[in-house]
């Protein structure tokens, strides 16, 4: 890396929230005299409920499969008594954050209730909502959490609330959360330095060996953000085993929490599948540009190879995105039930620790992914901080790899019965459409397997796929071509899918076929 490049991990934890330095610094010295245990989780823990009023005000972050009815004619009176809860939550943290403060505000409300004249209870309520501390930020946003959760309170005791009135309730809420000088996550990809930094050197070392800026940083913001997503997810599952005297004091949390979990995952998707290809074409023609005509005759050969870099790490970005897009849809429409079932706390557990099993092994394997794709060779126990990271990512790749054998099989068998006039003896429909639609899982999950197994026929097998994208007609030639690597990657991914079962890790594990063909055919179910 040249000396005069930015740091973008670096900028992306100091600067994607937007705070200026004087507020950063003054937060970073209120944390630090916090004299308060585990006070980096109670930070974190409210500033995911605070995104959290704003993201489950969408109901597009809801879990459950899709609704048929008009969001106009839904009842959100359940989601209203979630809302409460969570903001019962939000103060009962800020009460633990202020810690003697908390006197302060008590002394305050009584204030504001005995002083008779109205000038001087303005003047003294002017006084209180200034932003110019931390500590004035948090009394501010409790005193303000605590009568939204009066406002919520009623909302949640009418017979039906519709989604205007939910809307409104969660969009105050928003407002006042993003007025907060200090303590305002409603930032999508935003990342903090007490949250997100990353103590492990080969990520460090991957992040920063990416060359070119932009790269670099869509490298950067793509694992910061997975790891984040990964951290909501241990978030959810310690608050879904606290105990509580009803079913909605969890699952305020759980349902909060998740629908950040869904916005990031979805904000993220979106903007490595719009932006990465323009990201990194913009920064490889400044490099180009930079080049005078003597230099780009000698350096061609390197600025082709730098070329061939980039489109992999294009490749790569928008294969963790389709991923990403894909489980996370699976895991929220199948594995999570909707608000509407109420379910039980037991339920509720169970359900947790069933899309946990299934997202966290997505969301670390696209981690991994992405260091493989860069050269790297990670460990996983090393990158997690866990013991059974091995044999789960073992267990999922296996999974994966017998799913994509069986897509791949079906492509190239339909693929057969294409005539030599380009027309599907089985079928009306256009005969481009089973191409398009197996381009898409391979996207999604067979150039990740390409990628992570070393196939050595790689560069063969996305030539093949590349000229079926840009042909405008099923052309013959071309699809018998892309038949052939399909088979042979077939071949392949057969031979791996055993090879994975006689890891040390997998030892004496049966492969649930079962479940796989289950699993594959939730997948294929869009």
């Amino acid at each position: 890396m040249l000396p005069a490049e930015r740091d973008v991990y670096d900028d992306l934890l100091r600067d994607s929230r937007g705070l200026q330095r004087e507020q950063a610094a003054a937060r970073e010295a209120w944390l630090a005299r916090l004299p308060l245990e585990r006070k980096v989780e109670h930070l974190f823990e409210l500033e995911i409920l605070l995104k959290g009023l704003a993201c489950f005000a969408n109901p597009r972050n809801h879990p459950g499969p899709p609704r048929r009815t008009p969001v106009v004619a839904q009842d959100f009176r359940e989601h209203a008594a979630i809302a409460r809860e969570a903001i019962a939550r939000v103060v009962q943290t800020c009460r633990l954050l202020l810690g003697e403060g908390e006197r302060t505000f008590v002394f305050q409300r009584y204030l504001e209730t005995v002083l008779p004249d109205d000038r001087a209870r303005t003047r003294l309520v002017g006084d209180a909502f200034a932003h110019g501390s931390p500590e004035r930020s948090l009394f501010v946003l409790r005193h303000a959490m605590t009568n939204l959760y009066e406002v919520a309170s009623g909302v949640a005791r009418l017979p039906r609330v519709p989604f205007r009135l939910f809307y409104a309730l969660l969009g105050t809420a928003q407002r006042e959360i993003g007025q907060s000088a200090h303590f305002n996550p409603l930032h999508a990809l935003e990342f903090r330095p007490e949250f997100d930094r990353i103590t492990k050197a080969p990520m460090l070392e991957l992040i920063r060996g990416v060359p070119g800026e932009q790269a670099r940083r869509l490298v950067a913001l793509t694992l910061l953000a997975l790891f984040r997503m990964l951290r909501y997810l241990a978030l959810v599952e310690s608050v879904a085993k606290e105990p509580s005297d009803h079913a909605r004091g969890p699952a305020a949390l759980v349902y909060l929490v998740l629908s950040v979990l869904r916005s990031d995952a979805r904000a993220l998707s979106g903007y490595l599948r719009s932006r990465s290809g323009e990201l990194l074409a913009e920064g490889f023609d400044a490099e180009v540009f930079r080049a005078t005509a003597p230099e780009m005759a000698r350096d061609y050969e390197r600025t082709l190879a730098r070329f061939h870099e980039l489109r992999e790490v294009k490749a790569t970005l928008e294969g963790v995105a389709a991923n990403l897009r894909l489980e996370t849809r699976r895991a929220f429409e199948r594995d999570f039930p909707a608000l509407d079932l109420a379910p039980s706390p037991d339920e509720l557990r169970a359900a947790v620790q069933r899309l946990a099993q299934n997202l966290r092994p997505a969301l670390q394997n696209a981690v991994m992914f992405v260091g493989r794709s860069l050269g790297a060779r990670l460990d996983a126990r090393g990158v997690f901080d866990d013991e059974a990271a091995r044999r789960v990512l073992s267990e999922r790749l296996r999974r994966d790899v017998w799913m994509f054998a069986q897509i791949v099989r079906a492509f190239a068998t339909k693929a057969r019965s294409v005539d030599a006039g380009g027309q599907d003896r089985w079928a009306t429909a256009s005969p481009l459409a089973f191409v398009r639609e197996f381009l898409a899982y391979f996207r999604a999950m067979g150039y990740p397997l390409l990628r992570g197994a070393d196939y050595p026929r790689v560069d063969a097998f996305l030539a093949a796929m590349a000229r079926l994208r840009d042909a405008d007609l099923l052309e013959p030639a071309r699809l018998a071509v892309a038949v052939d690597e399909a088979e042979q990657f077939h071949a392949f991914l057969s031979e791996l899918f055993v090879a994975i079962g006689r890891r040390d890790e997998l030892a004496g594990t049966t492969f649930d076929r079962r479940a796989a063909a289950e699993a594959l055919r939730l997948y294929l179910g869009d």
